[in-house]
C-alpha cells in the first residue's frame, strides 16, 4: 500500500507542468556539486557555501522576473540596463545626502516605468519583444550612464550603511540578507505564479494567445504584469549591487539579462511560452553560481566558464524545442489516431 501511495504521489509530483525538467537538473546540480568537492574539498567549506549562496541570490532574484516574461513568450533583455539604472539611480542621490530609503524608492518608480513602457510596446502596440526590450536596454544603460553626468559615484557614505546592510551585508540567523531577500521574493512570486488567477493567465497567454483572449483573459494586462514583475526585481538587484560596492556603477547589471536567461532555461521555463515553474529558476540559479564557483577554484579562466555557461543555455533551450515538437507530434497521433479508429 505504501509503495502505492508513494508511487502515486511521485506521479503527481513529475505530472506538474515542467517539473520533469526540474528532477532533471536537480541531479545534475548534484553531480556537480560532487565533481567541484572532488576537485577542491574547501567548495563545501562553510565560507564558501556563504559566498555561494550570496552568489546565486541575485541571479536567482533576476531570473525570477525573466521567468514571468518567458512564461508569457516574450522575452526581457532590458534586465541588466534596468539594474544599472537601479545602481545609479540610487547612489546617486544617496551621494547628494537624500534618506536612502527615499532613495530606493525613486529609483524602484524609474524601474517599474521601464517594465510598464516594455509590457505596453509588447501588449498594445504589437512590437516583437525582442526588439522592444532591446530598445528599452539601450535607453536605460543611457539614464544609468546621465544619472550622475556619465560619471560613476562617489561612495555613498555611512549614512547609507543601513542600506547597505539591509541589501548585502547584514545577517539573520548566520544568513546573509541578500539570501535572505531573494527567499522571500521567491516564495511571494511562486505563490502568485501557482495559487492565483494571475499566474493561470500567465500561463494562457504563454499557452496560446488567441485563446486565452477568447476565453476572456486580458492579455495586455496579464503581459504588462510580467514585464513589471520583471523590472522590479531588476531593481532589487540593482540595490544589491549598490550595496555591495557601496558607489555606483555605470555598468552594473552587465550581462545580467543573459544570467536571467540562463537562470530560467537550464530551470525549465520554456522560450515558447506556457511552461516552466520557479522552483526549476531556482536549481538553474544554483547550477549558474556552482559553475562560475566551481570552475574558479578549479583555475578554469573567464573564458572557458562563460563558453561552458553558453553551450549550457543551448543545449538546454534545443531540448526544449525538440521535447515540445515530440510532445506535439505525439498529440497530433493521437488525434489522427482515434480519427481512424472511429
Amino acid at each position: 500500500m505504501e509503495s502505492k501511495e508513494s508511487k502515486n504521489v511521485m506521479k503527481r509530483i513529475l505530472s506538474i507542468r515542467g517539473m520533469g525538467q526540474v528532477v532533471t537538473v536537480t541531479i545534475g546540480l548534484v553531480f556537480l556539486c560532487i565533481i567541484f568537492g572532488f576537485l577542491n574539498p574547501t567548495f563545501f567549506s562553510g565560507r564558501n557555501i556563504g559566498n555561494l549562496l550570496r552568489q546565486i541570490a541575485p541571479i536567482l532574484i533576476i531570473g525570477i522576473g525573466q521567468s514571468y516574461v518567458l512564461i508569457t513568450g516574450n522575452i526581457d533583455l532590458s534586465i541588466g540596463s534596468v539594474v544599472g539604472m537601479s545602481a545609479m539611480i540610487s547612489a546617486t542621490l544617496m551621494t547628494k545626502g537624500m534618506n536612502p530609503w527615499i532613495c530606493v524608492v525613486i529609483a524602484l518608480i524609474a524601474c517599474l516605468m521601464v517594465g510598464f513602457l516594455n509590457g505596453l510596446l509588447v501588449a498594445k502596440c504589437q512590437l516583437p519583444p525582442f526588439i522592444a526590450t532591446l530598445g528599452t536596454q539601450t535607453v536605460g544603460r543611457g539614464i544609468a550612464q546621465i544619472a550622475n553626468n556619465n560619471y560613476n559615484t562617489n561612495a555613498i557614505g555611512e549614512g547609507a550603511n543601513g542600506f547597505r546592510n539591509f541589501f548585502y551585508y547584514g545577517k539573520v540567523l548566520g544568513i546573509y540578507n541578500t539570501v535572505w531577500i531573494a527567499l522571500i521574493l521567491f516564495l511571494i512570486f511562486d505563490f502568485l505564479l501557482s495559487k492565483t488567477r494571475t499566474g493561470r493567465y500567465l500561463y494562457a497567454v504563454g499557452s496560446n494567445k488567441e485563446a486565452a483572449k477568447l476565453s476572456g483573459v486580458n492579455t495586455m494586462s496579464t503581459v504588462m504584469t510580467a514585464y513589471v514583475v520583471s523590472s522590479f526585481c531588476a531593481a532589487v538587484v540593482g540595490f544589491s549591487v549598490t550595496a555591495t560596492a557601496g558607489m555606483g556603477s555605470m555598468d552594473a547589471g552587465n550581462m545580467y539579462e543573459t544570467y536571467a536567461v540562463v537562470a530560467s532555461v537550464i530551470g525549465g521555463v520554456s522560450t515558447l511560452g506556457g511552461q516552466g515553474i520557479l522552483i526549476g529558476t531556482v536549481v538553474g540559479a544554483s547550477i549558474w553560481g556552482v559553475l562560475q564557483n566551481g570552475l574558479q577554484f578549479a583555475g578554469a579562466p573567464v573564458a572557458i566558464r562563460n563558453i561552458v555557461i553558453g553551450a549550457i543555455v543551448v543545449i538546454s533551450v534545443l531540448l526544449d524545442v525538440v521535447i515540445r515538437r515530440g510532445n506535439l507530434i505525439m498529440k497530433r497521433a493521437k488525434v489522427f489516431g482515434g480519427k481512424e479508429s472511429l
